[in-house]
């Protein structure tokens, strides 16, 4: 099957939720996707290669899964990288010590928090998160401390630095991140 029909078929398994989960919020349900083998396959396979160099050979230590459907998204790819998950949670549901950033929805605001023993220095980090709901709030200001989902030009990590990073986005509007070296701060 070609790029184009690929993502033409894609683009079928995705539906438009109108007014959810609140009023001029246009959701994008991914469940349909989710329950077709080839669909689901493909999102993950062309999320999976973000992480790989062009020979194919696997270029991170780690992939990161925002919650919730970037978890559905970022446990499979790493499977298929043969590397670590790591989970970034909404505030308070992460057993251990956390850092933890707060940015806003078109619906609100929330908070993720990831373990702070979840990376060590030097690991390259690949970020699946589903943005679909997110499309308002990309970009941004990176000097307010503010994680900004969606466009993905710029990725703050977890020592401050504000890094650059280019963002591949398949039909589904999944995002995976350009693989980055993280240094997490001295304790």
């Amino acid at each position: 099957m070609s790029r184009g029909s690929v993502e033409g078929y894609l683009d079928t398994l995705i539906r438009d939720i109108p007014d959810f989960p609140k009023t001029g919020v246009l959701f994008k349900d991914i469940t349909p996707l989710l329950a077709d083998h080839d669909g689901f396959t493909a999102i993950i396979e062309a999320l999976a290669d973000a992480g790989r160099d062009a020979s194919g050979t696997t270029v991170v230590d780690k992939v990161i899964g925002m919650e919730a459907r970037g978890f559905i998204l970022a446990a499979p790819v790493a499977l298929a990288l043969g590397v670590g998950f790591v989970p970034v949670r909404k505030a308070g549901k992460l057993p251990a010590e956390c850092y933890t950033v707060s940015y806003e929805l078109e619906y609100g605001e929330a908070t993720l928090e990831m373990h702070t023993d979840a990376l060590t220095p030097g690991e390259r980090v690949l970020l699946v998160d589903d943005v679909l709901a997110h499309r308002r709030h990309c970009g941004g200001d990176p000097e307010d401390g503010r994680v900004r989902r969606g466009r993905g030009d710029r990725a703050r990590r977890p020592d401050g630095a504000v890094v650059p990073a280019r963002t591949q986005r398949p039909r589904s509007d999944a995002v995976a991140r350009t693989p980055h070296a993280v240094t997490p701060p001295a304790h």
